[in-house]
């Protein structure tokens, strides 16, 4: 790995770690240069340019094989002492299936096929590569009452707002061989139940990040046929790099090598530069001169800018079609990387930087978040594992927590964002749920407003968003979103809700007026409530809206519903107006009343479509009601995996678990629930365990 990563010991590495192979040949097919373009009305024509290790006379069969394996087109090329040959066939609309993300169709994949034959038909090689049709843009364009540009990605003409993650190596050790087991190395299926795991999250982008290594070709061929699309960083993460003669050198090869293997693969939709290079040249104050696009740079304070705009762009347009960006973040356009409004950006301002209450993640929107963040502990079961039996450092604070968590200042941050949000408790399983809960509605928050902010074509306000991170490399607190032992925590099922086709979003925020502009002395405060919906398909829905508001601390309780049009692959405002049953203020010493509105999209059958509960904020000054008073039931259906949640009172946050080392598979968990509104979870694994439940205002703190 490039970078001391945040999350994981330092380990020193040396010598090879992948296999070393010894082939003896008389001629052999050395490369193979394929590419499937598909143009702006669905043509399709695949290339491929075939280059052997000699000079040969004979045969090149080449065949094309469907997704089913049928021939769909074959050749046999004849080469008289050339060193290679060139195939292409074109495909009318139609003819062929396009490749698309998850969600948005079918990943076809094609293989085309080469044998290399010798003048008596005798066949000396054969290379196989499996590659599909699909046409990506990386879109920049004006956009209505806004400053800046669009950043977004388009498949087959299809604007897509990409859900995500990103990836870091998937272990500390990276060997991936057979005699491994499956808990402690990357094999194929560990690469297939992490990337699975994703799209069963609703997400459709993972972010190979600069600081890890370019991954094993099992990770790309599960993309291709998941419909993944893959940010693929070069890797360069976090630093300074050199760029002198043999570096640039070893540099240009490594990419060019990187490049052709990738190039083939129908997922991977962008190569970037590096990993916050750019930005720390920023911080450092170094020579960046972003108008000047012609220099050398080489003799500059910032040298490795000579591989982002030289080395590399070369690399993947002399070897690919792929787009190339020169880093991430990246604003282009003369501006710095923390620009919002072109190009990319890392919005570390909530858990670092200025370290913002989440509930800002509106205002601190760009064009594409590719990195943001929130720490959580892991399952309580993983704690477990590292502590090994040790209760004496059974407690947040001990030397083995601490050594479990290798992000600078982690304790000032946890307990900066726990204290402003949350009455909390400090037991291990206590600590646990608040900081997973605190995850779970930190980045929740971040996917459901920066979804609003993709209003259709000219509107694209924001257009992508992938959290920091994915997985771990070890039993670790960190950002991940799941453990190193694929135990999803509460955050990855708040995230999968906010990326459903259909949700509904909601705000609330205290709008203060003054009646007379000359004076503070009197005023009003009024609460104003928003609410929005998104629909990622391809198609106008009709739906209902029901909006139905509590009151915690009584029975009261009001309800309205009207039918609304969700916009195609776009966010739709829905209402805007004062919160039910919130008074007029006229003194901040008053204090307002605890309302909390859940918000449903129904189809036509009644089917729910998307739900959200808002609740005041901090949750800190909620007085909750008793346990006895909430009336929370949970029942364990006939089947014994179906889960049914009912409640008297609204809840907050509720987190399923069981006793035992035994893990069980939740369908969902940190909870909303209202009354009138049972909703159910799956629970694979329960083996007739009594389910325990936490939730906010549970009695534990």
């Amino acid at each position: 790995m490039s970078e001391r990563l945040s999350t994981r010991p330092v380990l020193m590495t040396v010598g090879p770690w992948k296999p070393i192979t010894l082939e003896a040949y008389t001629t052999r097919i050395a490369e193979v240069d394929v590419r499937a373009e598909v143009s702006g009305n669905l043509d399709a024509k695949l290339s491929a340019a075939i280059t052997l290790t000699s000079s040969f006379t004979g045969i090149i069969d080449v065949q094309i094989k469907s997704p089913a394996g049928d021939v769909v087109a074959s050749e046999r090329l004849n080469v008289n002492g050339s060193k290679g040959a060139n195939f292409e066939k074109s495909f009318a609309g139609g003819e062929v299936e396009l490749w698309y993300p998850v969600g948005y169709g079918k990943q076809p994949l094609y293989s085309l096929n080469l044998s290399l034959l010798d003048q008596e038909n005798n066949q000396l090689d054969e290379k196989k590569h499996r590659t599909a049709f699909r046409r990506v843009r990386v879109v920049e364009e004006p956009l209505e009452n806004s400053a800046g540009l669009s950043w977004l990605f388009e498949i087959n003409n299809i604007r897509i707002f990409c859900g995500g993650s990103n990836w870091i190596p998937a272990d500390s050790f990276l060997t991936t061989t057979a005699e491994r087991t499956y808990e402690y190395r990357v094999t194929e299926s560990r690469y297939r139940d992490w990337l699975e795991l994703m799209v069963a999250g609703n997400q459709n982008m993972v972010r190979v990040w600069g600081g890890g290594i370019y991954e094993h070709d099992d990770f790309y061929n599960i993309c291709d046929e998941i419909g993944l699309l893959v940010w693929q960083d070069f890797m360069f993460g976090c630093g300074q790099y050199p760029a002198y003669d043999s570096f640039v050198e070893s540099v240009a090869e490594e990419s060019i090598q990187n490049v052709k293997r990738l190039r083939h693969h129908p997922s991977v939709v962008i190569f970037a530069g590096n990993n916050e290079d750019y930005q720390v040249a920023e911080s450092f104050g170094l020579q960046l001169d972003y108008s000047d696009e012609t220099s050398d740079f080489r003799d500059t304070t910032f040298p490795a800018r000579y591989i982002y705009e030289r080395v590399l762009p070369k690399a993947v347009a002399e070897h690919s079609d792929i787009h190339y960006h020169r880093g991430s973040p990246y604003s282009g356009h003369g501006k710095p990387t923390t620009d919002r409004t072109y190009g990319d950006i890392h919005q570390w301002n909530v858990w670092h930087g200025s370290q913002e209450p989440w509930h800002n993640w509106d205002i601190l929107a760009g064009r594409f978040v590719s990195e943001f963040g929130m720490q959580g502990y892991p399952n309580v079961r993983t704690v477990n594992y590292w502590l090994g039996g040790n209760t004496a450092e059974a407690f947040p604070q001990s030397r083995t927590m601490t050594n479990h968590n290798k992000a600078d200042g982690f304790e000032r941050r946890l307990e900066l964002y726990l204290v402003e949000n949350f009455k909390h408790s400090f037991d291990l399983e206590s600590y646990v749920y608040y900081t997973q809960v605190m995850q779970a509605e930190t980045l929740a928050s971040a996917y459901r407003l920066w979804r609003r902010n993709w209003k259709g074509r000219g509107k694209e306000y924001t257009s992508g968003a992938l959290v920091w991170q994915i997985n771990d490399c070890w039993p670790v607190t960190s950002w991940a979103i799941v453990d190193y032992f694929l135990r999803p925590k509460p955050a990855f099922f708040t995230v999968a809700r906010e990326l459903r086709p259909y949700t509904v979003g909601m705000t609330r925020k205290e709008v203060q007026t003054f009646p007379d502009e000359t004076s503070a002395a009197e005023f009003q405060i009024t609460t104003v409530l928003e609410i929005w919906g998104t629909n990622s398909t391809l198609a106008e829905k009709k739906a209902t809206l029901e909006v139905t508001a509590f009151e915690l601390d009584s029975e009261w309780t009001e309800k309205w519903s009207k039918e609304v049009d969700l916009a195609p692959n776009a966010s739709t405002e829905l209402y805007k107006g004062d919160l039910p049953g919130q008074p007029v203020r006229t003194k901040k010493s008053e204090i307002p009343r605890t309302i909390i509105v859940s918000a449903r999209i129904l189809d036509s059958e009644g089917s729910v479509l998307g739900r959200y509960s808002n609740w005041p904020e901090p949750f800190k000054f909620i007085h909750f009601p008793s346990v006895e008073a909430v009336g929370l039931k949970v029942t364990v259906e006939e089947d014994g995996e179906t889960v049914r949640l009912e409640t008297k009172k609204p809840i907050k946050g509720i987190v399923l678990d069981v006793e035992g080392e035994e893990d069980v598979k939740w369908s969902d968990q940190a909870v909303d629930l209202v009354p009138g509104d049972p909703q159910t979870v799956r629970a694979r694994g329960l083996n007739g365990r009594a389910v325990k439940v936490r939730f906010l205002g549970d009695g534990t703190a």
